[in-house]
């Protein structure tokens, strides 16, 4: 995101309008023709696939209750103030040196399968708008196209209702929890009479990437916790 908390703020709304008038229907036949079929094949738990799993609130507070030191500030922070905290919007899960999930074990398998988290439940589907190659905006259903996996499989329709779903319910608390945390910010920067300024917080974004310490406000659905890194 490049622009003030506010005009994002603004844009996160209208595409979280925009999503609710997708029609599932057209999400169920995408999913249908694309035939994915996951082979295990462990490449959407690597840096090659995903700079970072990236938390919703709930997959948070459940990750707390049995491997906290599993999860850091989710990176790339948007925002920040004169006293050069930084401020996002949830989670991540850490990852190894060479990118890995940290729940990723020695035969490319997820050690925690069955309680992954929303976004590795859903993965490789997805439904949020992005530019093309030719730069125009429309909504993006998969990715990783033909990179993983395998493709014309058949899927039931029962299957694909419920894919997309999921898909569409997890990209919604997605939305929700960005707003959340945008809001949150406004009213603080407004309580403090913070100013946000771009060039600034460049300056102290290429800062952090040289020293790795800063203090930063995550959204954890309810507050802005403070972490130190």
């Amino acid at each position: 995101m490049a622009a003030s908390p506010m005009q994002n703020l603004k844009e996160l709304e209208e595409e979280l309008v925009l999503l609710k008038k997708y029609p599932k229907e057209d999400l169920e036949r995408i999913i249908k023709e694309i035939g994915f079929s996951c082979t295990c094949c462990g490449k959407c738990c690597t840096k090659a696939f995903n700079g970072h799993v990236f938390l919703l609130a709930e997959d948070t507070r459940r990750l707390k209750t049995f491997s906290p030191e599993s999860m850091i500030p989710a990176p790339d922070f948007p925002y920040s103030d004169p006293s050069g905290n930084f401020y996002v919007s949830g989670y991540a899960l850490k990852t190894r040196e060479n990118g890995d999930c940290v729940f990723l074990d020695e035969n490319r398998r997820c050690k925690i399968y069955d309680q992954r988290f929303a976004i590795c439940r859903v993965y490789p589907y997805m439904l949020h708008r992005e530019p093309d190659s030719r730069g125009k905006i429309d909504w993006r259903q998969i990715s990783g196209l033909d990179e993983h996996g395998e493709y014309d499989c058949i899927i039931s329709d029962e299957e694909c209702t419920e894919i997309a779903r999921e898909t569409i319910s997890y990209e919604t608390a997605f939305l929700e929890q960005e707003i959340a945390f945008h809001k949150a910010v406004l009213q603080k920067f407004s309580d403090e009479g913070i100013r946000f300024v771009r060039k600034d917080h460049d300056l102290r974004v290429r800062a952090f990437l040289k020293s790795g310490k800063a203090t930063v406000f995550v959204w954890d659905g309810s507050n802005l916790v403070k972490e130190e890194l």
